[in-house]
């Protein structure tokens, strides 16, 4: 019967099941650096390019997964999946305004505290106003896939929400990159304990240890990676922070991408070089960054092993020092911390752990060697020339 009505029943025990890809996205959200490309690739259009990308990552598996935090100035945020704790920050922020406004007022309760309480600064490309109304809710289409558009929706009201509840007072040139990181990295282990198998004992083999079977290293059971999209340079204030969270994304296994837009992350080429990761620049054509991002970051961890990746042509290995957080080229490096100061510390003490620094000879004048005068030698006898080099001497008068 089976074979009339073409209804073979497959064994599903001969196929194995995909491992899930996890892919959390970090958008770097520094409204200065967004600004200065605002003519080439505004952020609309590159958060659309990156909504595309998402889905079709997740079109990749069924089972494949997805997270994206935004690193902003001042803190890092959860735009997808929505924290499960409140905006701390933000109603702090609207606490601290409406205390303002009181004392301002001289602390009279009228209706104008509500008013400015709902009152949030709107930063767009360097531009400031206010707007009293909340953000809109985003409709829903019946023509999209349910997924797609819960993760569009979440990410999209977020993003309005972020933007809303940045004030003028929080723009600066530095990017919380570390701290994305680190909730990335939080997420992903998270995610991994989810995945792993319920793990197993027998009373026979408790009973009689000698007979229990050895460990073998299994496959993963998820395959994470990181990837960052920048658009604002390195801090050398961040340096300790961002390396701490590369060398644990190391450890783990993750690679870290970096897809940078305006200037060349330093920090970032690291990152993709320590933990195997990809790095690209787009800042000569930040209008293809749908092209990048498909063609050079959608294959997971797995496929990447039967695909040529691109490779970085040089890596800034430069570091930041301790001292004065300034990116230098060489320095002094304590054996014991392994802290770096850009110059000879005080009494020649290690700044972190106070350890003696040996540093033998350095600031010693060198010992100058007087040279040797060499001889000129003279060919065909004492009278020869030895300005002309003449084998014949000088005739003497007859």
């Amino acid at each position: 019967m089976n074979r009339i009505d073409a209804s073979e029943h497959y064994d599903e025990s001969g196929f194995a099941s995909q491992t899930p890809s996890l892919l959390t996205v970090i958008i770097d959200t520094n409204p200065r650096a967004w600004a200065a490309i605002h003519d080439l690739l505004p952020i609309s259009k590159a958060i659309a390019n990156i909504l595309v990308f998402i889905n079709a990552h997740l079109a990749y598996g069924n089972e494949n997964q997805v997270a994206v935090l935004a690193a902003h100035t001042n803190r890092a945020v959860w735009l997808y999946p929505s924290s499960p704790n409140p905006d701390t920050f933000s109603s702090r922020q609207q606490q601290q305004q409406q205390q303002h406004g009181r004392s301002s007022n001289g602390g009279s309760s009228s209706g104008h505290d509500v008013e400015m309480m709902m009152t949030t600064s709107v930063v767009v490309d360097g531009s400031h106003g206010s707007s009293k109304v909340p953000p809109p809710k985003l409709a829903t289409s019946a023509n999209k896939y349910p997924q797609f558009a819960k993760i569009e929706s979440s990410i999209l009201a977020s993003l309005q929400s972020l933007i809303h509840s940045t004030s003028p007072a929080d723009l600066s040139p530095t990017t919380l990159v570390s701290g994305a990181l680190s909730m990335a990295l939080a997420h992903i282990h998270k995610t991994s304990l989810a995945f792993e198998p319920p793990k197993t004992s027998s009373s026979a083999d408790a009973a009689n240890p000698t007979t229990a079977p050895t460990a073998t290293p299994s496959a993963p059971n998820l395959h994470a990676r990181i990837l960052v999209l920048s658009v604002s340079r390195s801090e050398a204030a961040q340096y300790i922070p961002t390396m701490n969270a590369v060398f644990a994304a190391s450890h783990a296994r993750i690679p870290i991408d970096t897809l940078s837009l305006y200037d060349a992350p330093t920090f970032l080429q690291q990152a993709a070089f320590i933990t195997g990761g990809i790095f690209l620049s787009a800042a000569a054509n930040p209008r293809g960054l749908l092209s990048y991002l498909m063609f050079g970051f959608l294959a997971d961890v797995d496929a990447r092993n039967a695909l040529v990746t691109p490779s970085m042509d040089s890596v800034d290995f430069r570091a930041a020092c301790f001292c004065h957080r300034d990116v230098v080229d060489t320095g002094f490096v304590c054996s014991i911390c392994l802290s770096i100061f850009c110059d000879v510390p005080d009494r020649a003490e290690c700044r972190t752990c106070g350890t003696k620094l040996a540093l033998g000879n350095y600031g010693a004048k060198p010992a100058v060697i007087p040279r040797k005068k060499r001889k000129r030698k003279r060919t065909n006898g004492a009278g020869g020339r030895e300005e002309t080099g003449s084998a014949a001497g000088t005739p003497a008068p007859g």
